[in-house]
């Protein structure tokens, strides 16, 4: 999964991808809707890791009536992101629904070789030099001046959690600049669609201890690479919205 962040982050510098209403959800979502999408370039686009030669599947189905996106993850890792360039304010709502098959046995959000989620939703910011060390700021610099592009800061990853009591965050086993909070946990509600709700703002500052910068982007991934399991996951539309 290191390499995947590392991917991710370089993935979310691109340029920034204009948001569009949807036509089921809210009309003042930040983030194109899956349901209102032609095609899965429509909004979001493909997030595929070249050191990774296994890459999750994902396509537009539907699900009693409605599009949503299915991902299918086996021993693989890679998502869809959508671009953004959102101040977050004083809040700032992230809403979606998801389903999944099933948890890793072997996932465990603490540890390195557990570190894969049958789903979850990826969320960041523009990094902020002046909370950075020295050698932080020295390692984006060479980023900057090599490839040229400045990588993204923090990110919360928003995950369906295994072992992770659901409430629990946790620093990620590979980068504490990214946190993971677990909003679903274990096998008891596979199999069926749950809603989830969080103040990006306020999650922000419980993980960081400060007022988030602006977002960049947003994804979603399945990926089972770590642990080489399988799970198919659901996911509706993800709705960004001031409330």
């Amino acid at each position: 999964m290191k390499a995947i962040l590392g991917y991710l982050l370089t993935a979310l510098t691109l340029p920034v991808l204009a948001a569009t209403a949807h036509a089921d959800g809210r009309d003042d979502s930040l983030i194109k809707a899956f349901s209102a999408m032609t095609s899965l370039e429509d909004g979001w686009e493909p997030l595929e890791f070249p050191k990774i030669d296994r890459h999750s599947r994902y396509e537009l189905v539907d699900d009693e009536g409605k599009q949503v996106v299915e991902a299918t993850t086996d021993n693989s890792a890679s998502g869809l992101i959508a671009r953004i360039s959102v101040e977050p304010g004083d809040s700032l709502i992230l809403r979606w629904r998801w389903k999944v098959s099933n948890v890793f046995e072997q996932g465990d959000a603490r540890e390195k070789d557990g570190d894969d989620y049958p789903a979850r939703i990826y969320v960041a910011f523009e990094f902020e030099p002046e909370e950075a060390g020295f050698f932080e700021r020295a390692k984006r610099k060479t980023v900057e001046v090599v490839f040229g592009e400045e990588l993204p800061g923090n990110a919360l990853n928003y995950i369906w959690a295994n072992q992770l009591p659901a409430g629990e965050v946790v620093a990620n086993p590979f980068t504490d600049t990214t946190m993971m909070v677990a909003v679903n946990s274990g096998a008891d509600r596979t199999g069926e669609w749950v809603t989830v709700e969080r103040d990006i703002v306020a999650d922000y500052e419980d993980a960081f201890g400060r007022k988030p910068p602006k977002l960049v982007g947003v994804a979603i991934m399945s990926d089972s690479d770590n642990t080489g399991e399988s799970a198919t996951a659901r996911y509706g539309d993800v709705e960004l919205v001031r409330p």
